[in-house]
């Protein structure tokens, strides 16, 4: 478990059943409520790099607002083509008061 929490977003900015893009100043996160649990996942679509932020939550997925790709937000997985190279990375969330928290990713290797 990460001990490199950095503060993302208010809860209060991110009701149940909606999405944001936030942008950092190394990367891009896209936060997403669903059903009061709150994921984060890389905000950009390894399709044609829309921002998954912006999308659309139907159920626990989220549709790339470019091109329709869905993924699944707990996990990151693709649906239309479910391979690694396709999937999204997810970063560990916690909310300490009322501000979401992401782990930094790690660097890639």
């Amino acid at each position: 478990m990460s001990s490199d929490f950095i503060p993302i977003a208010n809860i209060n900015d991110l009701p149940p059943g909606t999405c944001t893009s936030i942008e950092t100043e190394d990367w891009g996160v896209a936060l997403f409520n669903v059903d009061g649990h709150i994921f984060a996942l890389n905000n950009t679509c390894p399709h044609a790099g829309g921002p998954l932020g912006e999308g659309i939550i139907e159920g626990e997925h989220v549709a790339c607002p470019w091109h329709d790709w869905k993924f699944h937000i707990p996990t990151g997985i693709c649906q239309k083509n479910p391979t690694p190279s396709w999937n999204v990375a997810c970063y560990e969330v916690r909310v300490v008061e009322e501000t979401i928290q992401i782990a930094r990713p790690s660097p890639p290797s």
